[in-house]
């Protein structure tokens, strides 16, 4: 049975390893030229991930390139002194097994554990998926004459046929678009915007976090173990949705500018890197919602189908466990998709609800929107460093959804299932 899998960033080739596995042919198309190298920005992979990465063989790969960062300083603005919290205490207490690691390193674990089984075509993306369906009412992949496929037509490849397709190409999918339509999905925007830049290590990191809060703005810088330069992170409050695109990168740098310049000396610095930065990521906070994400022979995964909110919701550790049961399901039902992929909605959509639930929460507590908001942050920050380990857990999983959700996620083992 043939698959097509749009997208090789965190979903499509963890679906990918899983989908060889039991058994199916796997191709992959990613539509830059290769796998970024540059680190990434960092992403957390809380304990249902870490599962599926374990079991996958690659969790100690992941844990080499964990970032390290285990120290807070918080700057609240108008404040005198800075406050400084120990980051391990609180990502321990949030989550029994949780790993902080750069995205780009993390793709490239996982690509590393599907590549020799899978086909992988880079500067490649589809352009269009078969109209009808197999009930004729443009719901899916219509029917040819030698069997039930979608036919499939790409930017520089020659068309082909799978027996299914699945859309891992993030929150602006195109396979969403190409399938459910230009307005699938209804993207409820949450306030806020994100943007992540590489910039040089001036003020040598090394486990360290820093933060400056704001009214409404939130700015970071870190670095990791193993990289030579840092990351900036930005987080801001909006009114409404600002006028930009997803692909004009002078507009989003000229946003980021807009937002942040004077909050503080040293943050300006950081935006002076913008034009000279080798890369750069930004984003509104958003979360998608679709009634479902299947449509005849297509479904979806990860952000491409349940974005809870980039940043705020946890998406990496919901793509990687979509990944592996949607994966699971389909080896569940020998490929047949009619059960397969409602399977797979039923499973997934309690963990949706919740991460929903997290980022709406997450991001309120991420970016005050007063002064009081501002000190809260900092000095919860610091009480929860400063409490032993058992109160200091005991008092985050009482009041952080996210730990709660988190360690509340269970994954089935489809393996022997499959097997059978």
């Amino acid at each position: 049975m043939r698959i097509l899998v749009s997208g090789a960033g965190v979903a499509g080739p963890v679906l990918a390893h899983w989908l060889t596995r039991y058994g199916f042919r796997v191709t992959v198309v990613e539509r830059a030229p290769a796998l970024r190298r540059t680190g990434g920005h960092a992403v957390d992979l809380f304990r249902p991930a870490v599962d599926v990465s374990e079991r996958m063989g690659v969790l100690p790969r992941i844990e080499e390139r964990a970032t390290g960062t285990d120290r807070l300083t918080v700057f609240p603005e108008g404040a005198r002194r800075p406050v400084r919290a120990d980051l391990a205490k609180i990502f321990g207490g949030a989550s029994d097994r949780h790993v902080e690691v750069m995205r780009d390193d993390l793709t490239t674990i996982y690509h590393d554990a599907s590549r020799e089984d899978v086909e992988y075509l880079f500067d490649e993306s589809v352009t269009s998926i078969s109209a009808g369906s197999e009930n004729g009412d443009g719901s899916g992949c219509e029917v040819t004459g030698d069997g039930n496929g979608c036919e499939v037509t790409f930017e520089r490849s020659a068309p082909r046929r799978f027996d299914l397709v699945i859309g891992a190409d993030g929150l602006h999918s195109t396979v969403r678009r190409l399938v459910f339509g230009a307005d699938a999905g209804r993207s409820s925007f949450l306030g806020a915007y994100f943007g992540v830049l590489s910039l040089p290590n001036t003020c040598g990191l090394d486990g360290e976090l820093l933060m400056h809060v704001g009214v409404g703005r939130t700015a970071g810088m870190y670095g990791a173990r193993h990289l030579g330069d840092a990351r900036a992170l930005f987080l801001f409050r909006s009114a409404r949705e600002l006028d930009w695109h997803h692909r004009d990168v002078p507009r989003q740098k000229e946003l980021l500018r807009g937002a942040f310049t004077g909050l503080h000396p040293q943050v300006d610095g950081w935006l002076e890197e913008l034009d000279r930065t080798p890369a750069f990521y930004f984003d509104s906070v958003s979360q998608l919602r679709m009634e479902s994400w299947s449509r005849g022979r297509v479904t979806l995964v990860g952000d491409a189908g349940y974005c809870p909110g980039p940043a705020v919701g946890g998406s990496t550790t919901l793509a990687v466990v979509g990944a592996y049961v949607l994966a699971g399901e389909l080896a569940r039902a020998g490929g047949d998709h009619e059960r397969a992929f409602p399977a797979y909605e039923r499973a997934m959509a309690e963990h949706v609800r919740g991460s929903r639930a997290v980022a709406l929460s997450a991001a309120k507590t991420l970016i005050p929107t007063s002064r009081l908001g501002v000190r809260g942050l900092a000095q919860g920050a610091r009480l929860v460093s400063a409490l032993p380990a058992g109160p200091g857990r005991a008092l985050l999983r009482l009041t952080t959804r996210s730990a709660r959700l988190y360690n509340s996620m269970t994954v089935e083992d489809y393996a022997p299932a499959a097997a059978g």
